[in-house]
């Protein structure tokens, strides 16, 4: 347990900090995807650890919103958010731990969700019903996770391949054959002011956008069964978009810039959040035998670059997350233009909680792989 340093110290400074992730500065209560992200490492130290109060956490945060009808309280099914189905992931750990009805309960609400949600032409689904026939490469771990999950949880039955269907329509229209890298959205009807007219594409390639798309292959390729016939697909759709990304590693740092492929462009800087995610991806493939040893040296200058880069810690011992793009998006009433200029005019901010979570699930993966699983890629 000793080794688990990074992530331990992460957790408890998290939650000594929010012992309530939803009374954290501007959440107010509401029902947010970030809280998701945060449990999701809480999840994995716990099963690391077999420390309880990891998965105590869980718990206390979640029945705020999970009644005991099954009902979720701050959640609205027909605003049809691919984002707001992010924190039911914890919903199969609390079921299966506590056989309590209700987590399955408001598992099957939202899970109702996509029975309705809009979709492409093609089956994708649209991000949230006010972006119309667009794919943002973050809705990809907001959703896909939780679909595959649930599918395999209460519906055997269920068509594994619309959850792969997601990841290969979106590489499909959303990949720059140049760089192979993932651009943040596409527009099937190419009308927003913000795609390029002739592709659909917006046109930046923004760090966290990645981050979410490359975690969301490893979490969706843990649960898929290897055999499924697009499995192997998924699998190279990940080594070439973390290919694509290890062209872009910091020579300096190890970790990722905002704007990925414009590292020394005035005003872009060195991001938490994406280079948290991009490392989880990377150890995650690495323990999950989807990535080879050649991996292991960009994973530890990866790893040694988050601590160096983003970490400080404050005279109480608490661990602090610097340099983390506080949101950043399409369209909408503020008329998100998906420029360079945009993405580096939002807010940097410190221990936003996405990417928090990130940076713990980044830790427990990697020192997992330290001190279990580093002999097997040797």
């Amino acid at each position: 347990m000793a080794k688990m340093h990074w992530a331990i110290r992460t957790a408890d400074s998290i939650m000594e900090r929010t012992p309530k992730l939803y009374e954290g500065q501007g959440y107010n209560g509401k029902w947010s995807y970030d809280y998701g992200v945060i449990l999701k490492g809480f999840e994995r130290l716990w099963k690391m650890t077999g420390d309880e109060k990891y998965f105590g956490y869980i718990r206390d945060n979640m029945d705020y919103f999970i009644q005991e009808d099954g009902s979720v309280k701050g959640y609205r099914q027909d605003e049809h958010n691919i984002d707001h189905l992010n924190n039911g992931k914890l919903l199969f750990v609390l079921h299966k731990e506590t056989g309590e009805e209700k987590y399955a309960r408001a598992a099957a609400l939202l899970r109702e969700q996509l029975k309705t949600h809009p979709r492409t032409s093609e089956g994708a689904f649209w991000h949230k019903r006010i972006y119309p026939y667009q794919i943002w490469l973050d809705g990809l771990y907001m959703g896909a996770p939780f679909y595959l999950e649930y599918l395999l949880n209460f519906e055997q039955e269920g068509d594994l391949a619309d959850v792969t269907r997601q990841f290969i329509l979106c590489e499909r229209h959303t990949k720059d054959e140049k760089t192979g890298l993932l651009y943040h959205a596409w527009d099937e009807q190419r009308v927003q002011p913000w795609c390029n007219p002739q592709t659909g594409q917006s046109p930046n390639f923004w760090g966290r956008s990645l981050g979410w798309f490359v975690m969301a292959l490893v979490d969706v390729l843990e649960l898929l069964p290897p055999e499924h016939g697009d499995f192997n697909e998924l699998r190279r759709i990940l080594n070439d978009t973390l290919s694509a990304l290890r062209n872009y590693q910091d020579a300096g740092t190890g970790v990722w810039h905002q704007i990925v492929d414009a590292g020394g462009r005035k005003g872009n800087y060195l991001e938490a959040s994406a280079s948290s995610m991009i490392t989880y991806a990377i150890a995650k493939g690495l323990r999950l035998g989807l990535l080879g040893s050649e991996w292991i040296s960009s994973l530890d200058y990866a790893y040694a670059g988050l601590i160096s880069e983003f970490v400080l810690e404050t005279k109480e011992g608490w661990v602090n997350l610097n340099k983390t793009c506080q949101v950043a998006g399409l369209g909408g009433e503020d008329r998100r233009d998906g420029t360079y200029a945009y993405y580096i005019s939002e807010p940097i901010i410190t221990n936003d909680q996405k990417g928090l979570g990130a940076f713990l699930l980044a830790c427990t993966e990697y020192e997992y792989l330290e001190v279990e699983g580093r002999a097997a890629h040797r």
